[in-house]
């Protein structure tokens, strides 16, 4: 009878751990990375302050990307972002990469209003590219999914203005 019970005990174990398990498991995601799926190659800062800091002492330009979860926009470009080649290999070689799903205190990152999505640039210097716009007049620095040699075009437009300023 004592060997019957621990056996019935060990299966109810058993049986109590694997759905334990596999409740863990379901509720387990990817691992939510600083990239938030902008491109996971690439080196993300984690703040504006820290941007700004590895621009200066790297001179690269930092690459600031506003954006939302639950924007279908913001979504659509994060996609075509994250799957062009030219786009990652730039972000991760040339640029100091900085995602937000907030605004920063720094008034000169929306200059012409605090929407999503939004890309703009700080040079090295931690001038902010006022210069450096997509295809939108009322929206001066959003991208669409669309606009990515747009973007790659002013992403090495920000590299040659480092060249050319210093």
């Amino acid at each position: 009878i004592m060997l019957h019970s621990t056996l019935a005990l060990s299966l109810l174990l058993i049986a109590v751990t694997s759905n334990l398990a596999m409740a863990i498991k379901k509720e387990k995601r990817a691992p939510q990375t600083l990239s938030r799926g902008w491109g996971d190659e690439i080196t993300w800062v984690q703040t504006y302050e820290e941007g700004l800091y590895q621009a200066k002492k790297s001179n690269k330009p930092l690459m600031v990307i506003h954006h939302l979860e639950d924007c279908q926009y913001c979504q659509a470009l994060k996609k075509a972002f994250a799957e062009n080649e030219e786009i990652q290999e730039m972000a991760q070689n040339n640029f100091i990469m900085l995602n937000l799903m907030h605004e920063t205190t720094d008034k000169n990152l929306s200059p012409d209003g605090q929407y999503v999505p939004r890309i703009m640039f700080v040079d090295p210097s931690l001038t902010v590219r006022a210069d450096l716009t997509g295809r939108y007049s009322n929206r001066l620095y959003t991208y669409e999914p669309q606009d990515m040699m747009f973007l790659i075009e002013n992403m090495k437009k920000a590299l040659r203005l480092i060249q050319t300023e210093l």
